[in-house]
């Protein structure tokens, strides 16, 4: 029996701890461990070694990924997916754990159209999978962003000024939402609620006359205005400076956290027990502590109502 395993899509804090979880709980049902290197790029070129338990040994706190990771074009293609499959089927590899985000868990769903059983684990720090309460890498990212957001504001204090911390959040504002109440930051702006900007300049007027000279806003990079067009609306609206900070690919290394490392291991041990039993075509998730499982297609679609308690939680607490 053979499993195969692979990262896709950006790297997230916890990938390695999900690889090795995998790896090992394979290897104890009988499974031989095939890694593909660099995603989806890894079976179109037949780029791949085995995995034995040395194989993950001291990997579970690093940052990063030792399969490396990339996003392929190449797997979009019809000739792509058919080398990919050629290198499945020559290596006679039928169940393949992909641990990666959405667009990874729709080449997931590619493969499994076309005869492979595959099994998704939610590696992605911006924990934009409905299906799922939080992803691999969000816990660390949230962490991390907040570290950095207490540096600046530091010397925000010290300058009293405005500043724009923009982090990352195409479609979801959970680590802006989760950093602005560890932070206390003074404004959370996300994709998923249109704030009225007049909102956030008399925010900025009211803390003026009340002494306080600086506010800290955290704005994830989906929100509906670019941050360096809000930094000088700012200024021509509420006279004061508002400096930008973009943290960037910052947010996606470091080590993982204890619950960073726990989840994907609990993730990792699950996705093989599924394919054990014999279940098909699986994304695994946690819901209220416990883990849970999905067909891919549905937890590709998956929506569920945008909760606002924690983003009015922020505002309610930066009064």
């Amino acid at each position: 029996m053979k499993l195969g395993v692979l990262t896709s899509g950006g790297d997230a804090p916890g990938m390695n701890a999900a690889i090795r979880a995998v790896t090992r709980s394979a290897i104890y049902r009988g499974y031989e461990v095939v890694g593909f290197e660099r995603g989806f790029d890894g079976l179109i070129q037949n780029s791949w070694r085995k995995l034995e338990t040395i194989s993950v040994s001291e990997i579970i706190h690093k940052g990063g990924t030792i399969l490396k990771t990339a996003r392929s074009k190449d797997f979009m293609t019809e000739e792509g997916m058919k080398k990919a499959l050629r290198t499945l089927e020559t290596l006679k590899i039928k169940n393949l754990v992909i641990i990666g985000g959405d667009g990874s868990f729709r080449g997931a769903k590619e493969l499994a159209d076309h005869g492979l059983n595959v099994m998704g684990i939610p590696g992605t720090i911006d924990n934009d999978l409905s299906y799922t309460d939080y992803t691999i890498g969000f816990d660390t990212a949230v962490n991390t962003v907040t570290a950095a957001v207490e540096k600046i504001i530091d010397t925000s204090l010290s300058h009293e000024r405005n500043t724009i911390i923009e982090v990352m959040g195409r479609d979801c504002g959970d680590i802006a939402t989760y950093t602005g109440i560890s932070t206390g930051a003074e404004l959370v702006l996300i994709p998923e609620i249109k704030t009225d900007l007049n909102t956030i300049f008399r925010k900025i007027k009211s803390n003026n006359k009340r002494g306080k000279l600086q506010s800290i806003i955290i704005k994830a990079e989906g929100f509906h205005m670019k941050t360096e067009e809000l930094a000088g609306l700012i200024k021509q609206e509420t006279g004061t400076e508002a400096r930008v900070v973009v943290l960037g690919y910052l947010q996606r290394g470091g080590e993982p956290t204890t619950g960073d490392r726990i989840l994907a291991s609990r993730m990792g041990a699950e996705a093989v027990r599924l394919i054990s039993d014999g279940l098909q075509n699986r994304c695994v998730g946690i819901q209220n502590n416990n883990l849970v499982n999905m067909p891919v297609d549905k937890a590709i679609g998956y929506q569920k109502d945008y909760d606002s308690a924690l983003n009015q939680l922020a505002d309610i607490l930066s009064i």
